[in-house]
């Protein structure tokens, strides 16, 4: 199996960015990556060399034999592997609690297998998943704090083991690259953090050729949703239902009106987060109901 190391990383995702690894479609690659702190912020707020600090650093870019511009690539989520040890920073001025805290606070958790304790009486479940993880912009440089049609930092805690992301490919090759895992996060990042740590993740990537999808997009076991990102929620919103709508509507020839009761009716519009320069909310709808209307996904 093809390892990329998270020596390899990077704080952007680009159209020119040099590709570290390269692989075919349909192979199976593991990335090793770093917290989004560059696996330097310290249990005291110290921070190691910031001078050499990558903030939310994408390990990658992965160049995928095969994958054209117009093509989609298929990323199957078979393992995410986290460290023993996560992070967590509060901040003055940032996230929805920002303008009530006085001054920085940082802590360390422990990771175990059986969750992670928080205090003396509280264990929360590991729901490890992916905040970063997208393909090159067509045309600029995209940080990686900042979540687009392209993927990057959009934070959905559906981007989880088990699930198949679908990202566009814009530039030969698709330029793969991912990091700022999370042990937990709830829905909204409210804080502007998960539980933040580094670990590894395995992935098969297969290029899809004269398939249409409402990229990004998401498969699991029970939902499908779309996910958009905009300069505030009141367009990320709509923009989510709008793809799916017209999803729909392209695989099923239901009209307009028909479409926008039935996700009123069982679709569900989450927030992902809402600390990034851009916000990310998807729409959720039933694989159920998708076959019920003879949908199927690639």
């Amino acid at each position: 199996m093809l390892i990329i190391s998270c020596n390899h990383v990077t704080g952007s995702l680009a159209p020119d960015n040099k590709p570290v690894a390269y692989c075919e479609s349909g192979e199976t690659i593991k990335f090793e990556t770093r917290d989004c702190y560059d696996d330097r912020l310290m249990a005291d707020g110290t921070l190691l060399d910031p001078q050499n600090t990558l903030s939310n650093p994408a390990t990658g870019p992965l160049y995928v034999g095969g994958a054209h511009p117009g093509d989609i690539l298929k990323v199957e989520i078979q393992e995410i592997a986290l460290k023993s040890t996560g992070i967590m920073q509060a901040l003055p001025g940032a996230g929805a609690f920002g303008e009530m805290l006085p001054r920085e606070h940082v802590q360390e958790f422990t990771i175990a297998d059986e969750g992670i304790s928080f205090g003396e009486s509280l264990k929360l479940p590991l729901r490890p998943m992916i905040g970063v993880i997208g393909t090159a912009p067509e045309e600029s440089s995209i940080s990686t704090h900042i979540p687009g049609n392209h993927g990057g930092n959009m934070d959905c805690t559906r981007v989880t083991q088990g699930s198949a992301l679908y990202l566009p490919v814009n530039v030969p090759g698709a330029l793969l690259s991912m990091g700022d895992l999370h042990a937990v996060m709830g829905d909204g990042e409210v804080l502007i953090c998960g539980m933040e740590t580094g670990g590894t993740v395995t992935v098969k990537v297969t290029v899809l050729n004269d398939v249409s999808l409402p990229v990004p997009c998401l498969v699991s076991d029970d939902i499908f949703c779309t996910i958009q990102s905009a300069t505030d929620l009141d367009h990320a919103s709509c923009d989510a239902s709008k793809v799916m709508l017209r999803f729909i509507q392209e695989r099923t020839g239901m009209d307009t009106a028909s479409c926008g009761m039935l996700l009123s009716l069982a679709g569900n519009l989450i927030i992902c987060q809402i600390v990034n320069p851009q916000k990310t909310v998807r729409m959720e709808l039933s694989t159920e109901i998708l076959q019920s209307l003879g949908v199927e996904l690639p």
